[in-house]
């Protein structure tokens, strides 16, 4: 009978991909939004704070996937990094009751 590996850390390139990921597509939802609201007639400095305005709640339906996605890995970063923090402060705490 074959014991379970041990679940791998999640990756650097894995957290930085999820990461890139969201924040294109939040400034790709940005500009589609403001490409709509300057054909809609609204321009410059206005018009970005419009699309600004309705970026921030759309994204939060629209993006819901990736930033879950990127939380998580997050998530999976921190408790590695408690784990291997644990690890390490058992194998310092020298059991003194080993003899």
């Amino acid at each position: 009978m074959t014991e379970p590996r041990p679940a791998q850390p999640p990756s650097f390139s894995g957290w930085m991909g999820s990461m890139w990921l969201y924040t294109i597509l939040r400034f790709g939802l940005f500009l589609a939004l403001w490409g709509l609201v300057t054909l809609a007639g609204l321009h410059g400095f206005v018009g970005a704070l419009v699309a600004v305005a309705l970026s921030v709640p759309l994204s939060f339906v629209l993006l819901s996937v990736p930033r879950a996605r990127f939380a998580a890995n997050i998530e999976q970063r921190i408790n590695a990094h408690r784990e291997g923090r644990a690890e390490l402060d058992e194998k310092l705490s020298g059991d003194d009751d080993a003899g």
